[in-house]
């Protein structure tokens, strides 16, 4: 018996051996990660002793750094010379960051799959279609053609390199044990793979399709009046209205009438292989900056603020970094993977930007000679296509995945394998395919000392474009729209291109000083909150569509009646919850209200609605039915004529519905095609009301503090991997919302509050929802979490020398030439 008994003892125990030691993809080995001596174990971390000093000797160094962490765990960098400079960046932001960095570069190259096995094989392909290796590679070459940008790529890579070399798989971060595999060298070209990205994030948006459908079923005249190009009711373009564009402009092209579409180029319900699914575009969302003049400062200097308003995640986009050499000394926020500054300040300037939303991404309908796809039609002539093969290796299968995507001169053609039969061959022309050197844009602003280095770092910069705000000594402010941006005629890229047409073609770009812009205004601001970027008077056409007007609205409000401001003063306008939205709409529908009779559940909410403050702060529940009546209403009003699952279409603008509601109640558009009775403005804005309150009782019961908005919204931070729960934030209390300066949503807000007072010695505030590290396991995960919850910003701290003695300072760590 006890023979048996010792054989199955062994049985099991070599099963569990087994188990415990196979990979079972996606997952790793769980034997492995559970070990004490490798596994999740060696993750922890402790605050170290502010007295601890270490030094390190490394290979490449061409001379000593030293590094100086303060309480947040922010490091502040102090290098001899700029190679040695990106070295250490490099080599910080992999010691926390580095699986972020590993997971960002993987999505852009379309190369997850690889880790990841057959569930993302679709995304790596929409990589691929999308030609994102093909745009890094465009990008590197130039980048490394000029010495500065060559430097700062490989130093940065050799620092990145040589913390990847000192790792042992039991330091390897968690997630690298979590899906077994281990960190890669890193190369210059995962640095453009990284920019590609953050282009495609903010640059990548198409409704060409839901417009050209649009347009079939209702034709050019009615679709001229629900989609106008610039805002019915009510804007306050970024750049003031009435500002004088004294530059000799460049002739227009030509605006030609839009393509008919036929049955075959109907969106089915099925998405396009190319592009990202993406669900309708949320309004509101982007991202706010300001700058305020010395006659509105009490410092009498310039106060500049940003806070760009991106998806919120755990790791944050954003990395705190302090960067120190002979020849610059600057603060604020990189993007891991990417050496400099992103947004921040130096002793004499700041700056932040804000998305332009610039149309910068078009379809073409492309017409080929035959089945081989070797040749397409253009300006009456057949012209080659080229090939590029893309080879995606898959996690647990043999043999990798390839595919020959074609090329025309307009970018890769998707669909084109004949997936989805009832789909043209529609070929994607996009910013992220433009050779350029955008690094060299922020290698200059983080050493600018003037208006003119500004103006001059702006110059180099192609896309995604942006709304930069800049603040100097000099007590000057100034906002530019910037980036790369194609000379189109009016409404070129509202509908889906002819690709065999030269007038179709971009026709050039408009010329970098030609960009909107303003410096010292009259008004003694500047502002941008995604906005249309200038009124019609501008020259150029840009774009048809901007995020809606009310975020401006308000913001320029409030810095018209600002006086002796402070930094608090921009602080607390970025933490404003006023609803411009509400207080436009609300008293119209009311009105209508008033005229019905209504039960006490609708009466008791439209008491809370009637005597509401318009703001969306956490507790409101009148912020809760307002933010669920509105949507509802919207669609009431147009989902009879524009939901279609066999043919998607654009919905008509905020702006548009708003105009439509208040300025013609009595329009077509208000009655239902689906039912026999007609409906009117009254009969939708009752039924919506109704559904609201039916809507929030389904989800949160009966009337009760349950309603409050910030359980409403129930704003979220995941973790980037999106399914380890554990590593997720906490449950956070938040007002704000889609139409609110404060723009938070359930998965989008404030991913960087910063604010500067210029002078003599800067005095800079700033924070992120996270902290520093990447690490769950680290003290400095979720240090900040907190504080930019309650909107608090941390002073930050600006150091002139690496010995400087100021409060708040902790370690050291030295990087000495092996």
């Amino acid at each position: 018996m006890k023979f048996v008994k010792a054989i199955l003892f062994i049985a099991i125990t070599a099963g569990l051996v087994y188990v415990l030691d196979k990979p079972w993809a996606p997952a790793p080995a769980l034997g492995p990660f559970l070990s004490p001596y490798c596994g999740l174990w060696q993750n922890s971390e402790k605050v170290i002793d502010p007295k601890t000093r270490i030094t390190l000797q490394l290979d490449s160094l061409r001379d000593e750094v030293t590094i100086r962490f303060d309480d947040s765990g922010v490091p502040h960098i102090f290098a001899k010379n700029d190679f040695d400079l990106f070295y250490a960046q490099g080599y910080i932001t992999a010691k926390d960051r580095l699986w972020q960095m590993d997971l960002q570069t993987r999505a852009a190259a379309g190369r997850l799959s690889e880790i990841l096995g057959p569930a993302t094989l679709a995304l790596d392909q929409q990589s691929r279609r999308l030609g994102m290796g093909y745009g890094a590679e465009a990008n590197l070459k130039v980048a490394m053609t000029d010495v500065r940008s060559r430097e700062a790529l490989l130093g940065y890579t050799a620092g990145v390199n040589a913390f990847i070399r000192r790792l042992a798989p039991k330091d390897y971060p968690i997630e690298f044990k979590l899906l077994g595999y281990k960190p890669e060298p890193w190369k210059p070209i995962n640095t453009m793979y990284m920019l590609e990205q953050m282009t495609l994030t903010l640059a990548g948006r198409s409704n060409e399709l839901a417009m050209t459908n649009a347009l079939k079923k209702y034709g050019q005249e009615t679709i001229a009046q629900l989609f106008p190009d610039y805002p019915m009711l009510q804007e306050s373009p970024i750049i003031p209205s009435g500002t004088p564009w004294n530059f000799p402009k460049l002739p227009v092209p030509k605006a030609i009438p839009p393509m008919m579409p036929s049955d075959s180029i109907a969106l089915s319900a099925k998405p396009l292989t190319a592009l990202p699914p993406r669900a309708p575009k949320e309004e509101g969302i982007g991202s706010n900056n300001w700058a305020v003049g010395a006659e509105k400062s009490i410092t009498g200097y310039p106060i500049l603020a940003n806070d760009p308003h991106l998806e919120l995640s755990l790791p944050s986009i954003w990395y705190q970094v302090q960067l120190h050499s002979p020849d610059v000394n600057v603060y604020g926020v990189s993007l891991p993977g990417i050496p400099s500054v992103i947004i921040g300040f130096n002793e004499r300037v700041a700056w932040g930007v804000t998305n332009v939303d610039a149309d910068v991404f078009d379809l073409y309908k492309i017409k080929f000679k035959n089945e081989y796809r070797n040749f397409y039609w253009h300006d009456n002539q057949w012209k080659p296509t080229h090939k590029r093969e893309e080879i995606i290796h898959v996690k647990g299968q043999l043999r990798p995945y390839r595919e020959q995507i074609m090329y025309t001169h307009h970018g890769p053609v998707t669909d084109s394998d004949g997936t989805f039969g009832d789909l043209p061959n529609l070929a994607i022309k996009w910013i992220g395919h433009e050779p350029g050197n955008s690094f060299i844009t922020f290698y200059e602003l983080n050493k600018a000392k003037t208006y003119d280095d500004y103006r001059k770092a702006l110059t180099h910069y192609v896309g995604p474009a942006q709304n930069f705000v800049f603040a100097d000594n000099e007590k000057n402010i100034a906002l530019t729209v910037n980036g790369k941006m194609p000379l189109k005629y009016k409404e070129q890229g509202k509908f889906v291109l002819d690709g065999s047409k030269p007038a179709d073609d971009w026709h050039g770009w408009i010329p970098a000083e030609q960009n909107p812009f303003v410096k010292n205004p009259p008004r003694g601001f500047v502002s941008s909150a995604n906005q249309s970027s200038a009124d019609t008077t501008y020259p150029y056409y840009i774009n048809w569509s901007f995020a809606p007007s009310e975020r401006a609205i308000r913001i320029n409000e409030r810095l018209q009646a600002m006086t002796n401001a402070n930094a608090d003063s921009l602080r607390m306008l970025q933490n404003d919850n006023f609803s411009v939205l509400a207080r436009t709409l609300l008293p119209k529908l009311l009105g209508i209200l008033e005229t019905r009779s209504l039960t006490p559940k609708q009466k008791a909410a439209h008491i809370l609605l009637s005597n509401w403050n318009y703001q969306n702060s956490p507790e409101s529940i009148a912020a809760s039915i307002f933010e669920t009546w509105f949507p509802l209403l919207g669609q009431a009003i147009w989902n009879d004529d524009f939901a279609s699952p066999d043919a998607p279409m654009e919905y008509p603008s905020r702006d548009r519905t708003l105009y439509l509601i208040l300025k013609q109640p009595n329009e077509k558009w208000f009655d239902n095609v689906n039912t026999p009775e007609k409906e009117t403005l009254p009969d939708l804005v009752y039924q919506s009301f109704n559904a609201s309150l039916d809507t929030l009782t389904a989800r949160k019961g009966a009337m009760s503090p349950q309603w409050q908005w910030s359980k409403v919204k129930d704003t979220e931070i995941r973790h980037l991997s999106r399914s380890i729960k554990p590593f997720n934030a906490p449950p956070l209390v938040t007002g704000g919302g889609s139409s609110i300066v404060n723009a938070m949503t359930k998965r989008k807000g404030p991913s960087w509050r910063m604010v500067v007072e210029l002078g003599p010695t800067p005095r800079a505030y700033g924070i992120y929802p996270g902290g520093q590290s990447g690490n769950p396991g680290s003290p400095y995960y979720l240090n900040l979490l907190k504080k930019w919850e309650k909107g608090e910003l941390n002073e930050l701290i600006f150091l002139t020398s690496p010995d400087q003695k100021v409060p708040h300072l902790a370690s050291s760590l030295v990087l000495q030439k092996r």
